[in-house]
């Protein structure tokens, strides 16, 4: 019995010097190539069933001579967003190699409070964060996922040969994180149908939302595929009646059989995942926050989508708490992958 504690031991010792060892070897989130140009295209699918226009903006990676796949991540803005929200996480993941896919969900982006008078775009937005616009947002990601597979195909197009489907990522901010994690495999109950998309192979939600009725635990226990979550000490919204303290509700329902992670940023308001500050925040704005947040969610990317043993060990050992502040909260679960 000693014999096998110590073997334990001395792997445990033995693992964490290999994270050690791989981050001094120079893995690091946050590089960017000089030569990584990332190009931006606007499109729009059509959804012909739901006679449906979803505005995207894609962040291509450089291509030199025939493009190779790259694996690709969807983003779902927040209530009264746009595709053009999270620039700054389409322009870094991009710059690492990934395509990067921005939803514009009509009925619950921008136009939402654009054309409204300053005192009623609070009612308007209200209005806007309903279960009617929730299903139109989930059905929305299938459909751009479906038409992602077609550009793929078609000869000429410029997105022919350009995405690795078989290595979809999926994340969002607020009604986003909603919507990513009912794509992800989180139990919703209502009308009775799954949302999940199998194509899906990790999620990242940021201020993500724990279930307003039911156990947390039935919501989700029944998620299959690595996901990672990110708030605030200050992270709560005027609409969707989550607190800070209800967001971090999802981690431990998630099922201890994933690899799952959470990061917690000090002071962060609702709006430090997005790209500027909201009215009514209170917090003075914290560079390191949006470095955090690029450096930990390219490396979730780098080790689920790509199956990068350096991105993990960086995850799992001392880089990401580099990458961090000292009042900040990083915890994880891993699992030992098959050798």
């Amino acid at each position: 019995m000693r014999n096998s504690h110590r073997t334990v031991a001395i792997l445990i010792v033995f693992y964490f010097f290999l994270c050690a060892t791989i981050q001094a070897a120079g893995y690091d989130p946050l590089v960017v190539p000089k030569a990584a140009k990332v190009e931006t295209v606007d499109l729009t699918v059509h959804d012909a069933d739901r006679k449906r226009d979803i505005p995207i903006r894609i962040y291509l990676p450089a291509a030199k001579g025939k493009p190779v796949p790259a694996p690709v991540v969807l983003f779902s803005h927040g209530l009264g967003g746009s595709r053009a929200g999270a620039g700054y996480l389409g322009e870094h993941w991009a710059g690492r190699g990934y395509v990067v896919v921005c939803l514009q969900h009509p009925g619950s982006d921008e136009a939402v409070w654009k054309n409204e008078p300053w005192a009623q775009r609070m009612a308007a937005m209200k209005r806007a964060a309903s279960a009617e616009n929730f299903l139109l947002r989930v059905r929305d990601v299938p459909v751009v996922l479906d038409q992602l597979e077609a550009w793929n195909r078609e000869k000429g197009h410029r997105l022919a040969g350009r995405l690795d489907l078989t290595r979809v990522g999926m994340a969002g901010h607020s009604f986003g994180a909603v919507t990513t994690q009912a794509v992800s495999g989180q139990a919703i109950p209502l009308g009775g149908q799954p949302f999940t998309d199998s194509r899906i192979r990790a999620a990242l939600a940021l201020s993500p939302s724990s279930p307003r009725r039911g156990d947390p635990a039935t919501a989700f226990g029944s998620v299959k595929i690595p996901w990672m979550l990110m708030t605030g000490t200050h992270d709560t919204a005027p609409i969707g009646d989550q607190t800070a303290e209800s967001r971090r509700r999802v981690y431990p329902a998630l099922p201890a059989t994933i690899e799952k992670y959470e990061l917690v940023l000090f002071n962060a308001e609702h709006s430090a995942f997005s790209a500027r500050a909201l009215p009514g925040d209170r917090q003075p704005r914290n560079p390191n926050h949006h470095r955090a947040i690029k450096a930990l969610s390219t490396a979730f990317w780098d080790a689920h989508l790509r199956n990068n043993a350096e991105a993990r060990a960086w995850l799992h050992g001392p880089g990401a708490k580099s990458v961090l502040e000292a009042k900040d909260q990083w915890q994880l679960n891993a699992i030992p992958r098959p050798k």
